[in-house]
């Protein structure tokens, strides 16, 4: 990390790209276990949905979103998009998860472990590589369990922990992670390169792959389209938006997204980045026990609701907080 740099916290939520919306919410509430709670529209294509999946509260660093393209090609792993998602679960529920896995039918890759922790890696059904670890979280990280979760409390997944990044090569992208968002290196293992900010606890981390022969990524069903890192407030996320473009960074400038304010960037690599902050939080529009359970539009949508939910897929949520 550069001398004077603000870091980031840690992660704030992800953005993937999903296939059958019905199928990702099945498998990302009913198998994972994970809470609705925004059920709205990508902002920037009203014809498709983006569903927010999170802790029972939507806390900052718990929330894997998707948009459901199920229109698209598959994605294609390679270098200057983001690889696999790392979740956080509770130490010794690893045994619980692969068993409750198994009994879904989900194909799991063998345990690995990485850096001294328990590692489940094994694949959504629409192809995106997320893995489980059993890690411990930053002092400052909230974790809510949602009570009407399918999976019991004790062994809920508690957070986003990591993001993986394959590069041919790393020395632009390390140069703007340390000046521009704050993270530092802290170790190297089986040709895993992390780099951490904070405690390097889970939910603060990014493993860098370094492979010179691979070939392009690209966006499509089962990528990832963008990795979001917290601040806690507009000023913070000011001084970091200073520091992307100091260090060479294009960046969008602040964008409302009504939940949070948003900083997109792509590091040197080409991987979409997000700066958002930690408030105002899901609760803002609408009722905390009820999250998901109806669909937002932003307010410059709301006069076309009734063409935009004619033009959804309909859905049914398998599990609705709030009963």
């Amino acid at each position: 990390m550069s001398k004077n740099s603000t870091s980031v916290t840690g992660i704030h939520h992800i953005t993937a790209i999903a296939g059958d919306p019905q199928e990702n919410l099945d498998f990302y509430i009913s198998v994972l276990g994970l809470r609705l709670v925004k059920k709205s529209i990508n902002q920037d294509a009203p014809d498709t949905y983006h569903f927010f999946f999170a802790d029972g509260e939507g806390n900052p660093g718990t929330d894997l979103t998707f948009f459901p393209w199920p229109g698209m090609a598959p994605r294609r792993p390679g270098a200057g998009v983001w690889g696999e998602i790392g979740f956080i679960i509770p130490p010794g529920s690893m045994d619980w998860w692969e068993d409750h896995l198994k009994q879904k039918g989900i194909t799991l890759a063998p345990r690995e472990v990485r850096f001294g922790e328990p590692v489940l890696p094994f694949f959504d059904p629409h192809g995106m590589y997320l893995s489980l670890t059993e890690a411990t979280l930053y002092r400052e990280f909230t974790f809510t369990p949602w009570a009407h979760s399918p999976v019991p409390e004790q062994v809920q997944i508690q957070a986003l922990g990591s993001a993986t990044l394959t590069l041919r090569n790393e020395e632009a992208t390390k140069t703007f992670l340390a000046g521009a968002l704050g993270f530092r290196f802290d170790r190297e293992e089986d040709g895993r390169r992390r780099y951490v900010v904070g405690e390097g606890a889970g939910g603060q981390r990014l493993d860098l792959l370094l492979d010179p022969k691979a070939p392009t990524g690209t966006w499509g069903v089962g990528a990832v389209h963008h990795v979001a890192f917290r601040v806690p407030d507009g000023r913070t996320q000011e001084v970091i938006d200073q520091q992307i473009r100091e260090n060479h960074g294009r960046s969008s400038g602040v964008i409302d997204r009504f939940w949070f304010q948003s900083v997109y960037v792509r590091e040197p690599s080409g991987a979409l980045c997000e700066v958002a902050t930690d408030g105002p939080g899901f609760g803002v529009d609408e009722d905390m026990a009820h999250l998901g359970e109806t669909l937002v539009l932003p307010p410059w949508y709301e006069p076309q609701r009734e063409a935009i939910e004619a033009n959804l897929a309909p859905i049914k949520l398998p599990v609705q907080g709030g009963r």
